[in-house]
This record gives C-alpha cells, sequence and structure tokens, in this order.
C-alpha cells in the first residue's frame, strides 16, 4: 500500500494498481519492446517461476509525500532514444497525477537494452 495523508485524511492505494497503471502506460509508448527486470530479485523470480512477474521493470517509491518511479526497459532498434525517455516520462507522470492525484516528484528511465524487430 501506498499511503498519502492530506487536509482531508489518509488516502490509500494499492502498488499493485499503480505499476500495473504505470506498466501499461509505460509499455503503450511508441519504441518500447519490453521491460526489463528492475531488481535482481525480479530476475531470481521469473528464473525460478518461469513467469513474467505484475512488477516487471518497475520500481515505485515514496518520498517526501511524491512518488519517485523507474522503469527499466527495452526500446525497438532504429528509434529515437531520447524521443522514446521523453514521451515516456511525460506519459507516466501524467498519467499517474492524473488517475490518481499523486504528485509524481521524477520519473527515472533506464534503457537495459534494445531489440531488433
Amino acid at each position: 500500500m501506498i499511503k498519502f495523508e492530506n487536509h482531508l485524511g489518509v488516502i490509500d492505494i494499492s502498488h499493485d494498481y499503480l505499476v500495473n497503471l504505470v506498466g501499461n502506460t509505460a509499455a503503450s509508448c511508441f519504441g518500447v519492446a519490453a521491460m526489463s527486470n528492475a531488481t535482481p530479485r525480479q530476475s531470481l523470480m521469473e528464473r525460478l517461476f518461469g513467469s513474467d512477474s505484475l512488477d516487471k521493470g518497475i520500481r515505485i517509491r515514496v518520498k517526501n509525500q511524491k512518488l519517485v518511479i523507474d522503469l527499466h526497459i527495452i526500446v525497438t532498434y532504429g528509434t529515437n532514444i531520447s524521443a522514446i525517455v521523453k514521451s515516456i516520462m511525460h506519459k507516466v507522470r501524467f498519467t499517474v497525477e492524473d488517475c490518481t492525484g499523486f504528485v509524481v516528484s521524477r520519473v527515472n528511465v533506464f534503457i537495459d537494452g534494445m531489440k531488433t524487430l
């Protein structure tokens, strides 16, 4: 659960909802071929159970009542990486702030690989 406190009370949003929201938003951006494992734990879980986990390539933290989102992606070969990263950063920030009302402090995008078509 991710908790935020405001003048009206406490807001709780499940981690799974945020991960699903961020993952779907990032995957829908042009040039994103796949999500990459963000942590060694995710790599281990994928090797042990062989399935893609819900939070693959996504790490969400709360810092000073603001969200910090880390995305690890694999891009399509031949696309403009800086344009892809800017697009992902803006789209993820807008979507999360629009759907949840939480302020997003930073969206960090890490390019972990490149895939050819």
